[in-house]
């Protein structure tokens, strides 16, 4: 299960939307009178971390066996050990039965995702 491309940068964009009408919000609401600039400043903060983190972010994968769920850094979640799957807008999380929480992040369709690894461990 590997992670987007086009997922990433849409959530990216999203992300960038919301903090250029934070920043403006933030400026107007202290009376800056040049309130496009928190549109600058949140756009250009979230390019740069977009850029900064995608060939990393983008990498990250998680296969699935039928006894484990394996992730990036020798990460391995027994199938039995998994006490939720849910979904999070692009994103499943994974919750352990011990409380461990682990994120496949950027999926294409997170549904089709959590419905793989519910009928992995016989919960479809």
């Amino acid at each position: 299960m590997h992670p987007a491309r086009a997922t990433y940068w849409r959530e990216n964009a999203w992300l960038a939307a919301f903090a250029m009408a934070g920043g403006m919000g933030i400026l107007w609401g202290i009376g800056n009178p040049h309130v496009w600039t928190g549109a600058v400043g949140g756009l250009l903060a979230i390019s740069v971390r977009a850029f900064y983190l995608a060939s990393d972010e983008t990498r990250m994968r998680w296969d699935l066996t039928d006894r484990r769920l394996l992730g990036p850094g020798r990460r391995a979640i027994a199938l039995d050990n998994i006490a939720a799957v849910n979904t999070v807008f692009s994103a499943v999380q994974v919750v352990t039965v011990t409380g461990d929480k682990h994120l496949l992040k950027y999926q294409p369709d997170a549904r089709a995702t959590k419905a793989r690894i519910d009928a992995a461990r016989g919960q479809a």
